[in-house]
């Protein structure tokens, strides 16, 4: 029986199906529901890690011990793992291991757009990229034998479109894998004199892998009708934009294993047909490979390098009229981004807006704080980068910068490498003051849990990271703890902390609004006689208040009743309904 899965959904029940039996990742929009799909199976084991280098390294260790493991992260999680993946690719796996890793052309909810088949290439690893969901669960089965096969840790390359968009899956049964551990030291210690011998191993199983490419169901000729005298090559979600809007009438190469790309297959096809085009998201990595193997194909220069393309994008490149569909393209009404009514970080960031603070800012929802009205961050680079750079920016000047800037810090993104840029401030001494913004979840992702919650991925209870004892023992001596709906508790607690010549680290607690176990209060609303309409409300920027008719307007839809407001209120125009 079929039924309609999201590509993420479809990969964990690949990954199911094929006996993985442990998986460890840190959440990142838009590879988490892997996880927590993969987390329902009550046969297996799941787990959020504190970051993707830990997930990455224990899905390793699971893999060495003989159980099929897997680890999942967006790309630039990626990053973080890097350190491991380049040197495993030497040491190759027991038991089949895979990296999901998920890119988000467009920047949906990232940073930045880097484009992870680099570093499949750069470490020289195998790289599958499937097309729809019953490609992605089909996949996963592929990648373990791939893994088993070639002893390599494999990538499973997913991207946002395919990651969440839906279609049809035939589900199948579990098969359960188990191999022994056998102890191999110049196999698995990458020491100088093991690791030296290894190289050369990878060089032979890039070959092998390259023509196992040239035959592998993972790579397809599509002929066409011969309507178009040109041929196409391409993969993942550009393949369906393909199929879209040329359906059988153009031939096309799909390729389902980007790394190593095949060769004679390759040119086989571009024999076969007239102009070749190369239709790839981001970087021209399969345009590349076509020029330098003597293939004269079009690609860049009419596909851009930025950004998702579209079935309209394919079309109008080709000259032809896009089908009429609901796209990406389609206008929409503009919905501007903003933290949600009542939460625990308005508070705090509304006091450091009000005090002219400069703001070293992190990843998660509090990067909302640097929305108008609040305008509260200065800068927003990388998971923990608030921390580090807060205390460069420090010791980059001797004036009175200490007295005017902080970090700015989640609870989750602290924990994931916020704490190693603490270390470095007590261990070198800057008069840093640090802002964890603790609201009991990784709330940007979707609610997952994390060390700092006190509950696993399955909501059991489980071990806790107390931040206040944390931060004490890495040297950190005044550490205090506010609370965000208290706006004067705030603003004398970063006015003093600012004040001292020495680190602090202020931890502003108040659970996510949002949390099944947050009980929103009664909502407010405006006394119209009492309000004068000087807009001092409005400069929280919460979407409960809005201004007519020359006065506040609180919406009791939204309001959660957290009272914020009305500390603003130089007339008391607040009143909670019902009293």
């Amino acid at each position: 029986m079929k039924e309609l899965m999201i590509g993420n959904a479809a990969l964990a029940r690949g990954l199911y199906e094929a006996g993985c039996s442990l998986i460890s990742s840190y959440p990142g929009t838009p590879s988490t529901e892997i996880t927590e799909e993969f987390a329902k199976y009550d046969d297996v084991y799941c787990e959020w890690a504190p970051n993707e280098k830990v997930a990455a390294e224990t899905a390793f260790g699971a893999s060495l011990k003989g159980k099929r493991s897997a680890c999942c992260m967006k790309h630039v999680g990626l990053n973080v793992a890097a350190d491991l993946l380049f040197t495993v690719s030497y040491s190759g796996v027991n038991a089949g291991m895979i990296i999901c890793v998920a890119d988000d052309p467009g920047m949906h909810s990232s940073q930045n757009e880097q484009d992870s088949r680099h570093y499949a290439i750069a470490a020289k690893v195998p790289m599958l990229e499937p097309a729809d969901s019953q490609e992605a669960l089909d996949f996963a089965k592929i990648a373990y034998e791939i893994s088993e096969r070639f002893d390599t840790p494999v990538f499973v390359k997913m991207c946002t479109r395919m990651a969440h968009s839906q279609s049809l899956v035939e589900k199948g049964e579990r098969t359960e894998v188990s191999k022994e551990y056998v102890k191999n030291p110049t196999k698995y210690i990458m020491a100088p004199a093991n690791a030296i011998k290894r190289h050369p191993f990878v060089e032979e199983r890039t070959l092998k892998l390259t023509e196992y490419a040239e035959v592998t169901s993972l790579n397809k000729i599509e002929t066409g009708s011969g309507k178009y005298d040109f041929g196409i090559i391409t993969s993942s979600t550009s393949y369906q934009y393909v199929k879209e809007v040329f359906g059988d009438d153009v031939s096309v190469l799909k390729l389902g294993l980007v790394n190593p790309l095949p060769v004679k297959l390759i040119q086989d096809f571009a024999s076969t047909v007239g102009k070749v085009y190369v239709i790839e998201e981001l970087d021209p990595i399969i345009e590349t490979h076509c020029k330098n193997i003597g293939i004269d194909v079009c690609g860049k220069e009419k596909f851009s390098m930025i950004g998702e393309f579209s079935q309209k994008i394919i079309a109008q490149a080709f000259g032809l009229e896009p089908k009429e569909t609901v796209s990406a393209d389609s206008p929409i009404p503009v919905r501007p981004p903003m933290m949600c009514a009542g939460c625990p970080h308005r508070g705090m960031f509304y006091v450091l807006a009000k005090n002219n603070i400069t703001v070293i800012g992190d990843i998660g929802c509090y990067t909302l704080g640097t929305m108008p009205p609040l305008n509260a961050m200065d800068m927003m680079i990388d998971m923990g980068a608030a921390v580090s750079g807060l205390h460069g920016f420090l010791k980059a000047d001797d004036d009175d910068t200490e007295s005017r800037t902080v970090a700015v810090i989640g609870d989750s993104t602290f924990i994931h490498s916020g704490v190693t840029g603490l270390m470095n401030i007590a261990y070198n001494q800057s008069n840093a003051t640090v802002i964890i913004l603790d609201n009991s979840i990784t709330g940007m992702t979707g609610h997952q849990q994390n060390p700092a919650t006190g509950y696993n991925i399955k909501g059991d209870p489980a071990g806790k990271v107390d931040l206040e004892s944390l931060c004490r023992s890495v040297g950190i001596k005044s550490v205090r703890v506010v609370d965000p709906y208290d706006l004067a508790e705030c603003e004398k607690a970063v006015k003093e902390e600012l004040a001292k010549k020495e680190p602090s680290v202020i931890i502003s607690r108040r659970p996510c609004v949002l949390l099944k176990y947050v009980k929103p209060k009664k909502p407010l609303r405006i006394d119209p006689e009492k309000c004068r309409g000087c807009k001092r409300c409005m400069k929280l920027g919460c979407p409960a208040i809005s201004f007519r008719d020359k006065h506040a307007v609180v919406d009791n839809t939204l309001c959660i009743g957290c009272g914020v407001c009305s500390e603003l209120c130089p007339f008391e125009a607040f009143e909670r309904e019902g009293e």
